[in-house]
């Protein structure tokens, strides 16, 4: 079959549209993959050989398949029996060098579980940190309002004390892991179609450390942490509102062998009062008045969140389908940057029943009111 049709382009496709169109077809048969034809992978292996090489390419293009540099036995690179089929893409008897194969990469990557990795990327030994941890606490909202300091208690993972976090003998120390000889990782070496592939795995027997304890606590298993149940205080400060999360650094799970350990997140849960309705900073409640107490203007007693009460006086002209505002009777602001309002919201009370002598002031001064 023609080289062009293997690959699917045409005579005039640039050298970057025939390397695409390569790559995406020995990523759809290479033989490792289900569904993969070896068979169809090592022709087009064969057609890019040639048609990725401009010197290659003008000889095919004028003696077709006849030309010297063409198939397994023609003398030259293409195909697999015969020199390096891999020439130009930096293979050589080590293994492979990711980065002179750009985007190749990719395909190594779906085919063989790994990636590029280079020293600078390694990590020695898995994240052992702690987890971080979520709890929620009920408050007042007096509490919301004043700010309290909370006792916690909750089951999580402690730091060792009898290896202080290490997971081993700190006297006895530690000595050379003898696997991976101090490096913590392996490195381990596959053989494909592509050539050999070298790869570096964390080392199972040490974890990634490169040294092995000469004695394992024996209270911690050699984890470093035993689980237990932590009593901790948080200050909750005023204004806190509901569902305001509180971050205490490292108070989460202590993490294995010294490691990190991670936060706690404390969740507050404001607590419905059955007086005061919370709006952020403002609070809204509701008073119950008399007519009689509207007409001759008496101070009215509203109940305040910090206790006790304060009178307040109906202004003229004040219309009961609003609500009355009373500066800074608030919740404080949350940081200390001023306090809310509080909002009265009346419901007017019609006496039940009026004696005749007070209808008849009433109706006498009915048009003085006004």
């Amino acid at each position: 079959m023609d080289y062009y049709e293997l690959l699917g382009v045409n005579k005039n496709s640039s050298e970057e549209e025939i390397k695409k169109a390569y790559r995406k077809l020995a990523h759809q048969h290479h033989p490792d993959k289900g569904g993969g034809d070896e068979k169809k992978f090592k022709e087009i292996n064969e057609a890019y050989q040639v048609l990725g090489n401009a010197e290659k390419r003008a000889q095919y293009d004028r003696f077709g398949k006849n030309f010297s540099g063409a198939g397994p036995g023609g003398g030259g690179q293409s195909g697999f029996s015969g020199g390096n089929p891999f020439g130009g893409f930096g293979f050589d008897a080590g293994g492979i060098n990711f980065e002179d194969l750009g985007d190749m990469g990719d395909i190594f990557e779906t085919f063989f579980g790994g990636g590029r990795r280079g020293s600078a990327g390694r990590q020695r030994g898995r994240d052992r940190s702690g987890s971080d941890l979520q709890i929620n606490q009920e408050i007042t909202l007096e509490e919301a309002y004043a700010g309290a300091a909370k006792e916690l208690k909750f089951k999580t993972f402690n730091v060792c004390e009898s290896c202080t976090g290490l997971g081993y003998d700190k006297q006895a120390g530690v000595k050379q892991c003898d696997v991976c000889k101090g490096a913590g990782e392996v490195r381990e070496s596959r053989r494909t179609v592509f050539g050999t592939f070298a790869q570096s795995k964390q080392c199972t027997k040490c974890a990634g450390r490169g040294e092995i304890p000469n004695i394992i606590c024996a209270q911690c298993k050699g984890v470093g942490r035993v689980g237990a149940t932590r009593t901790l205080t948080i200050e909750i400060f005023p204004g806190v509102s509901d569902g305001q999360l509180i971050k205490v650094a490292g108070g989460g799970e202590a993490g294995e062998s010294g490691a990190k350990s991670g936060d706690l997140y404390v969740q507050v849960r404001v607590l419905p009062h059955k007086v005061f309705e919370r709006v952020e900073s403002d609070l809204l409640v509701k008073k119950e008045i008399g007519v009689i107490d509207i007409l001759v203007g008496k101070k009215i007693s509203i109940p305040v969140i910090s206790g006790g009460a304060t009178e307040v006086e109906i202004p003229g002209g004040f219309s009961f389908n609003e609500r009355l505002r009373v500066s800074g009777k608030g919740m404080p602001k949350f940081g200390g940057h001023g306090r809310g309002d509080l909002f009265i919201e009346f419901e007017v009370r019609a006496p039940k029943k009026v004696s005749g002598k007070l209808k008849k002031v009433l109706e006498e001064f009915g048009g003085e009111v006004s």
